[in-house]
């Protein structure tokens, strides 16, 4: 089971607060998680080709893709303008609740991150993690910032097998 937290949404008149179970019951979602937004990889790669396979993911049965990342919810927003997305969700964590309880939190204080998210991906059926990839090498501090196993192709590449 996933961790049941608050997040705080951009809302029109301030935060607008939803639980994981607002999020995530009663569907399957594809979920990606990420070091930060406006950073090299997660900007140029990641978040990118999630949007670009969204309608590959729909089409595999997910009701919604979701990129999660310990950011408040306006530079989530700035950052899904700026890269022009229009359909993958933005998840803040800006408290890193979600992340902490999933044990992804890692310190990136080698790069003046804080704390952030070791990057991973993840379907999740009715609040339940069906299927995982998470980046080989998780620990504080590393100079590695891999990303193959949570590539979206990954993702695919289950969604494909468990749907024939």
């Amino acid at each position: 089971m996933i961790p049941n937290v608050k997040f705080f949404l951009k809302g029109d008149g301030g935060p607008l607060i939803k639980t994981s179970r607002d999020i995530f019951d009663n569907k399957r979602v594809v979920l990606f998680s990420l070091p930060g937004a406006f950073t090299p990889i997660c900007s140029t790669k990641m978040l990118p080709a999630y949007e670009d396979n969204y309608m590959a993911f729909r089409e595999l049965g997910i009701d919604e893709v979701y990129c999660i990342a310990v950011n408040d919810c306006f530079v989530m927003e700035a950052w899904k303008e700026d890269l022009y997305i229009s359909n993958v969700k933005m998840l803040p964590d800006g408290n890193a609740d979600f992340t902490k309880g999933m044990g992804m939190l890692v310190a990136k204080t080698n790069l003046g991150y804080g704390n952030r998210s070791w990057r991973y991906a993840a379907v999740i059926n009715g609040g339940e993690i069906e299927w995982e990839g998470v980046e080989p090498g998780q620990r504080s501090n590393t100079d590695k910032d891999p990303y193959e196993n949570s590539k979206p192709e990954k993702v695919l590449e289950y969604l494909r097998k468990v749907s024939k």
